[in-house]
């Protein structure tokens, strides 16, 4: 596939980036830095410029958004996701996947009750971020797919994860590798049967 990453720079969408582009997917990554792991093709800019996202996402066959919060800028998550719909749909490009985070839309249920108040707590402008990021691509009428990790961080991949609809029983982890997360969107972005579905995941 021809892959479009927004935000590939750093965390899981530099290694989602690199991931792909080993198993043979032709990868380019958006980014404000320009940065992006080695023989990847950069587009370089502000995802929220209407020339700068169309020029990033056309010709693509999948778009990946995984940016995170910027500071003094309120729902950036939101902004960017609002602005890359727009580009796909001038652009014709269908398939979305986006990073959000567990928490949010109806994933509270899939948290320990203690994580899940402390969540509310500690990540509430984060959180609101994510849910207006989510409802706008709910109602975007494009191919997308919503990914809700737990924790995040840089240790080694285990190689394995959880991955649950909230519509299935059990509660999620703590925390996952950004490498494990990558490998799952990784394998949900070719999968079919994702599409319209929001996706828990964790160790």
């Amino acid at each position: 596939m021809k892959i479009t990453i927004i935000g590939g720079s750093k965390g899981t969408g530099a290694q989602l980036a690199a991931q792909a582009r080993k198993a043979g997917h032709e990868v380019t990554v958006l980014s404000r830095s320009g940065n992006a792991p080695e023989g990847i093709h950069v587009v370089r800019g502000d995802a929220t410029d209407p020339a700068v996202a169309g020029q990033a996402v056309a010709g693509a066959d999948a778009v990946v958004i995984t940016v995170g919060g910027a500071k003094g800028v309120p729902n950036q998550r939101a902004a960017v996701t609002r602005a890359v719909i727009e580009a796909m749909k001038k652009e014709d490009v269908q398939r979305l996947m986006v990073q959000s985070s567990l928490g949010a839309g109806d994933s509270g249920s899939q948290m320990p009750a203690p994580l899940r108040m402390a969540m509310k707590v500690a990540l509430a402008k984060p959180l609101a971020d994510h849910n207006e990021q989510e409802a706008a691509i709910q109602s975007s009428g494009l191919d997308w797919t919503i990914v809700r990790p737990t924790g995040l961080t840089d240790k080694d991949p285990i190689g394995s994860w959880q991955a649950l609809q909230t519509s299935e029983p059990g509660t999620l982890r703590g925390s996952i590798p950004r490498a494990d997360l990558a490998a799952c969107m990784l394998g949900l972005l070719d999968d079919p049967a994702s599409i319209g579905k929001a996706v828990g995941v964790s160790s």
